[in-house]
């Protein structure tokens, strides 16, 4: 968990008699969903954004990256970020996460993080047709860069049958 609960509130876009998304739901949908969309700023101010695994764990949401993919490029210079979830589809929540994105150096840290990608994509990550088997020993081993997002402001977006726009904010740290 963060530092602290965020402090929830329900946004202006908002369908009459909707109601705040709990930080407990937004949670669950991170931890449900399978991919998330990472967008970052490119050295030329353009966007770049791209598909990627993630999951929360040290407290935050988590995400791997090659050091020299684009994305973990745009970091080093700019580490500000947002990551986005949801259903693609018209019912359900989407979430979003707006912050900056750190890399995480502590071996004990990434092993920690490896063990929680790993809880949440099984055989994906552990099976040997896994399609990406060995990212935990990779991310302990530093082979590749894992990021943690401090976060900034959160949002949920509740769709159909009742549209709602919850604002997530954390107390200063």
């Amino acid at each position: 968990m963060l530092d602290g609960e965020p402090n929830v509130l329900l946004g202006p876009f908002s369908a009459p008699g909707a109601r705040a998304t709990p930080w407990a739901s937004a949670l669950a949908v991170l931890a449900e969903a399978e991919v998330f969309w990472l967008s970052t700023v490119r050295p030329d101010g353009r966007p770049h954004v791209t598909p990627l695994l993630a999951a929360w764990s040290l407290g935050r949401m988590c995400f791997t990256t090659g050091h020299q993919e684009r994305k973990a490029r745009n970091l080093e210079r700019n580490p500000r970020c947002v990551l986005t979830t949801g259903t693609n589809a018209l019912t359900g929540v989407d979430v979003v996460i707006e912050g900056s994105a750190y890399p995480v150096d502590e071996r004990s840290e990434r092993e920690v993080a490896a063990t929680d990608f790993e809880r949440k994509y099984g055989p994906h990550l552990t099976s040997p047709e896994g399609t990406w088997y060995g990212l935990g020993e990779a991310v302990i081993g530093g082979d590749v860069r894992l990021y943690r997002i401090e976060p900034a402001v959160g949002f949920a977006f509740g769709k159909l049958p009742t549209s709602s726009e919850t604002r997530y904010t954390w107390p200063s740290r």
